[in-house]
């Protein structure tokens, strides 16, 4: 079986940059496992950061924390030319139908350059390599969001999170470097409870320089792989989709710390319990390496199972475990371990030394206070989902 790379919300088609932000028309080469977008726009710098637009106006309370926030669409201060480029714009409408046949609404960041139209869940990869100099234009489209590069590192004015820097209203281009390979992702900053919630979330994978060997490995000095799956585990509480975009950022009790999910997602895909997709199943040939990199997007606490194969943690939240500072923790077989909200894990199995078959993995999903299993006995509401790996 060939090496099987799940790239999330991608498309293969090549697209062209618009003109704009002072980016001239250009080819967009096909985005790959390890390519890493296009150049950025030339110099729109907007000087010199104005602290007085950033943060919140005025006085600040708890009672008015959310409401005088700076909404801007300035120039990026301190810019430079990046070499890499993504745009990402905000969308309210996308559908999801649950396996009742329910179909609900959700949000999230569509890519108008190589995916215009597409409203997946989770948003678009975005992909790049330790030490560049990155671009990602926002367009808010409706009302005001922001991004923020989960883990990321960027000055306060990049950093996407809006009492410190400000909502974007129109557009505006974040500019960041990531110095540290490994697992993150990027999502809405604004009302966060609420909007991530809807689905303003994507992956973002920071891959070292080659090797040696001219191979990627899964960060610098560690291992290389073969098959590569993500694993984005999320879940969703009707009673948010009645919300509107802003509730309780005033100070009023719109019920945000109470969170009762009725349906389960893996990668996007509502779970059905005895039919796992391709999209969620991993395929591997005997003596290939998996790295699988898992997200728990979930508002609950996740309970991970792998049956009949050993697991080494490699990564957590961004950070490598390597010697001589850390060291990768080995899962027995039938061993769980946990994922709280925003982890990020990255597992290595290597199937030389693990039985040939088909091997169950389960995800059980946890309330956070009680620790028992959502919706037990409830058939298709049941916090419990699972897939398969295939050797």
């Amino acid at each position: 079986m060939p090496n099987q790379t799940n790239i999330v919300g991608t498309a293969t088609a090549a697209a062209a940059v618009s003109a704009s932000a002072g980016v001239a028309a250009q080819a967009l080469p096909p985005l790959g496992p390890k390519s890493t977008g296009v150049p950025g726009p030339g110099d729109v710098s907007a000087g010199n950061i104005d602290f007085t637009k950033t943060g919140v106006k005025g006085p600040e309370t708890f009672d008015t924390f959310g409401c005088k926030v700076f909404r801007e669409n300035s120039k990026t201060p301190d810019f430079v030319t990046a070499n890499v480029y993504f745009e990402r714009q905000a969308f309210l409408d996308g559908d999801l139908v649950m396996p009742d046949g329910r179909q609900l609404r959700h949000w999230g960041f569509e890519d108008p350059l190589r995916a215009p139209g597409q409203k997946s869940l989770p948003s678009p990869l975005i992909r790049v390599q330790e030490g560049d100099l990155v671009h990602t234009k926002f367009s808010a489209r409706t009302s005001s969001h922001t991004i923020h590069h989960h883990g990321i590192e960027p000055t306060t004015m990049n950093d996407g999170v809006g009492h410190t820097s400000f909502e974007v209203t129109g557009s505006y281009i974040y500019q960041w470097q990531p110095t540290e390979p490994g697992t993150y992702f990027y999502h809405c900053h604004k009302n966060t409870v609420l909007h991530f919630k809807m689905g303003m979330y994507g992956l973002l994978i920071v891959d070292p320089k080659p090797n040696a060997n001219g191979k990627v490995p899964a960060f610098a000095g560690g291992p290389e792989y073969d098959v590569e799956k993500f694993w984005v585990l999320d879940d969703i509480d009707p009673r948010y989709q009645e919300l509107n975009h802003d509730a309780g950022l005033c100070g009023e009790d719109v019920g945000l710390n109470i969170f009762k999910p009725r349906y389960f997602l893996i990668t996007g895909t509502p779970t059905r319990p005895t039919v796992p997709t391709d999209a969620q199943r991993i395929f591997a040939n005997p003596g290939q390496k998996i790295l699988i990199r898992l997200l728990n997007a979930s508002y609950s606490v996740i309970k991970v199972t792998i049956e009949g194969l050993a697991a080494t943690i490699i990564g957590v939240d961004g950070n490598a475990l390597n010697e001589p500072w850390n060291a990768p923790l080995t899962i027995p077989p039938g061993q769980p371990f946990f994922l709280t909200t925003a982890q990020r894990r990255m597992l290595l199995i290597n199937t030389a030394s693990g039985p040939r078959g088909t091997h169950r993995v389960t995800f059980e999903f946890q309330d956070w206070i009680t620790r028992r299993r959502h919706n037990a006995g409830q058939g298709l509401y049941e916090g419990f989902a699972f897939t398969t790996i295939s050797i």
